[in-house]
């Protein structure tokens, strides 16, 4: 089926998805699936049934969203919120419960981690409560049924899940203590109004979603959530949106992979540069590609193979597993050590750049971040995340072509490693 623009209007209208974030073969394959599922005979036959139900519409929604989360992620974000949470406690003189938003909460791990990280944290069920949205409403049913299996739970720190669950066939059940501190409802952040009736948030997390829009919808969507977060609160984001939300007015809290922002002290928004379209240069070829853990220095050369040792797939295995794991405990001056190490002993990989460039990103070094990532691409010149972190900094800078190619390159990426596993 030839790309239709008709869907990809309707998505960007209704979810505000921006097609080159995801690349036309995802929902081409969407509207194939529900086309087969509604019993049309054509695209045609099928947008005039989408076009009359409500039903049908949110089922092409369902089909494009694929919630990818777990309990936890980005950890030190919620270590963060642990701190900060009694903080303003104090700040407010324990006179109201705090107000916690997760949007999308997608299946529910985000908004219960935060619950579960504040109970281990000593706060009172009394002190907070915590809000989780999401446009989809089969995602928020299934955060109420709040039944989980082991795909929701990653990471070597499961400890959690003994406190907090009981086993169920081959689930985890949830503990009511916790549900009951979260509230679930079906919400739009596309919709300006959203919660307007409603006092602002002490702590808002809203991560990896402005990486899907385009320029104008970020810009709306910023506009909605710094109307629910709080003069004196924090905004949580993902790893890929600092950038954006420094050129957006706010600041971060300086505290390492907390991915955390405020807008106290804040300088004013900078007006987004004009980018007027010139030829991109040709890549040179010191770039590297997928995940892998960041380093302190810039763009040293490659080791060349010849002099990297031969080591064990497993010993390989087990470097780069105890990079990823020290970058996601948050302990980056560890995992940068452990990346350089491993570039002084071993072939280069994709991966150890990869991380070396989410670090870099995530502690402001934009510059530094895009020599990483482009070095992660020439190692590995599908590698999905690479091109997708690469592309939100163009994008941050206003380079707004430069990203669209970058987002076609992940989307085509995305449909070969699809083709791949269909195999």
């Amino acid at each position: 089926m030839n790309s239709d623009q008709r869907f990809f209007d309707f998505l960007k209208e209704r979810i505000g998805l921006d097609v080159t974030s995801v690349g036309p073969a995802i929902i081409e394959r969407a509207v194939r699936q529900r086309s087969i599922a509604a019993q049309t005979s054509s695209v045609d036959e099928y947008w005039l049934t989408l076009q009359g139900s409500r039903d049908e519409q949110q089922a092409l929604i369902e089909a494009v969203i694929v919630p990818e989360t777990w309990f936890f992620r980005y950890p030190e974000s919620f270590a963060t919120l642990a701190k900060l949470a009694s903080k303003r406690l104090a700040e407010i003189n324990n006179l109201r419960a705090l107000r916690i938003l997760s949007l999308p909460c997608s299946t529910g791990e985000e908004p219960y981690s935060i619950a579960m990280a504040l109970l281990d944290a000593g706060l009172n069920p009394h002190q907070f409560k915590v809000g989780g949205m999401d446009v989809s409403p089969l995602s928020v049913e299934k955060a109420r049924r709040a039944l989980y299996g082991k795909n929701s739970f990653r990471g070597d720190d499961i400890a959690f899940r003994d406190r907090h669950f009981t086993a169920e066939g081959d689930g985890y059940r949830l503990n009511p203590r916790v549900q009951e501190q979260v509230r679930l409802q079906v919400g739009n952040l596309l919709d300006p109004a959203l919660l307007a009736g409603e006092p602002p948030f002490d702590f808002v997390f809203c991560r990896n979603l402005l990486i899907y829009f385009d320029q104008p919808t970020q810009k709306q969507v910023f506009e909605v959530l710094k109307r629910l977060t709080h003069d004196e609160g924090v905004l949580f984001i993902g790893p890929a949106e600092g950038s954006l939300l420094g050129r957006l007015g706010m600041r971060s809290i300086g505290i390492a992979q907390s991915f955390a922002f405020s807008r106290q002290g804040a300088a004013d928004p900078e007006p987004f540069p004009v980018f007027v379209p010139t030829p991109l240069p040709v890549p040179q070829p010191l770039r590297n590609p997928p995940p892998a853990p960041v380093r302190s220095r810039p763009f040293a050369s490659v080791v060349p193979l010849a002099s990297a040792p031969k080591t064990s797939g497993t010993d390989t295995a087990v470097l780069l597993a105890n990079i990823a794991t020290l970058a996601n405990e948050g302990k980056s001056a560890e995992a940068r050590a452990a990346c350089e190490s491993y570039l002084r002993s071993h072939e280069p990989v994709a991966q150890v750049f990869y991380w070396l460039g989410l670090l870099s990103d995530v502690a402001g070094n934009v510059l530094e971040a895009q020599g990483f990532y482009r070095k992660v691409l020439y190692l590995e010149p599908q590698h999905s995340e690479a091109l997708m972190h690469l592309a939100a900094l163009l994008q941050a800078q206003g380079d707004a072509t430069g990203a669209r190619r970058l987002q076609e390159r992940a989307a085509r990426s995305g449909r070969a490693a699809d083709s791949e596993r269909k195999r």
